[in-house]
């Protein structure tokens, strides 16, 4: 049997760990739970919204925000195997806790900055499936970006806190500048109409493209943690070196996806199928566009670094 599977051998205790911390990891996804429930007081149970009023709008808000919080996690299960199982466990809550604490700041400022003109909240317990799933790709962006900055710091202590924390700052200033520039965009090619008052309006095929968009700048994003080189005493050049590559990523993949768009759509007007002719189709493209590209240009900067 050992000459046909060939397992790598793993640490006699790892089990432990693995249980220890898919504990922890269950009990932080029911605290998200409860926390999703007392935040948003105006609506029903998790159980009422989906299986009573069938609030399709919610279970995807609900669900991009329990798979953002799996992904911040993922980065914390295992690694403190072999420091004691103390240690495992105090280092599995303490990046959950931040992790739960920065996605929750994240969806309020995404809210109150981000798309600063729309209630999601109401328009959520309204169906609005359009302002859903911006809502949940923007915290799904988040963690993506969140888990490449905890897994780019070292150790579990002050420092690696601070950064992680710092870090998340940059975040949301990425996903503000990115939103702002395709508000930007749809204005100028909309006779100043508002990017936000047709995710109002429930443009679907708009919010599938503007997922895209911001599940492909996150992805990208990561590739800083790769670019940049930790230093726990260096708060400000932590934070200033993921700002600006960071942005650099974000912005070269905008123009990459723009030339792409323009060579595989040759002859088609792409911003005139999305914005007005609501073409789910056609934003589909542009959404596997964004995160397709994001992914090879990783690819490359993992195999070269």
């Amino acid at each position: 049997m050992e000459n046909l599977v060939k397992l790598v051998t793993l640490p006699h205790d790892m089990w432990v760990y693995l249980a220890i911390d898919l504990a922890l990891a269950l009990m932080l996804l029911v605290a998200m739970k409860w926390l999703t429930r007392m935040f948003r007081k105006d609506m029903g149970s998790v159980t009422e919204e989906l299986g009573v009023k069938d609030n399709f709008a919610f279970g995807i808000s609900i669900a991009g925000g329990m798979l953002s919080l799996c992904i911040v996690l993922a980065s914390a299960v295992g690694r403190h195997i072999g420091h004691g199982y103390q240690n495992a466990a105090l280092g599995m809550l303490t990046f959950g806790v931040v992790g739960i604490v920065l996605v929750k700041f994240g969806r309020f400022a995404h809210d109150k900055l981000v798309l600063n003109r729309l209630d999601t909240m109401e328009m959520i317990s309204e169906r609005s499936v359009s302002v859903a799933l911006v809502d949940a790709a923007s915290l799904v962006a988040s963690a993506i970006i969140l888990r490449s900055i905890m897994l780019w710091v070292e150790g579990s202590n002050l420092n690696a806190i601070i950064a992680v924390t710092t870090g998340f700052m940059v975040v949301l200033a990425i996903l503000l500048v990115m939103t702002r520039f395709y508000e930007a965009r749809y204005a100028s090619e909309n006779q100043n109409d508002s990017f936000q008052g047709a995710l109002r309006k429930g443009q679907l095929a708009l919010a599938i493209d503007h997922t895209g968009n911001l599940l492909g700048t996150a992805t990208i994003v990561t590739s800083a943690a790769r670019l940049l080189v930790y230093d726990p005493a260096g708060y400000v050049s932590n934070i200033t070196g993921w700002l600006v590559v960071s942005v650099c990523l974000a912005f070269a993949l905008q123009l990459t996806v723009l030339l792409s768009k323009k060579i595989i759509l040759f002859g088609m007007n792409y911003r005139q199928e999305v914005d007005h002719q609501h073409n789910v189709g056609v934003a589909s493209l542009g959404f596997a566009l964004s995160i397709g590209i994001a992914l090879v240009v990783n690819g490359v900067l993992e195999f070269l670094l």
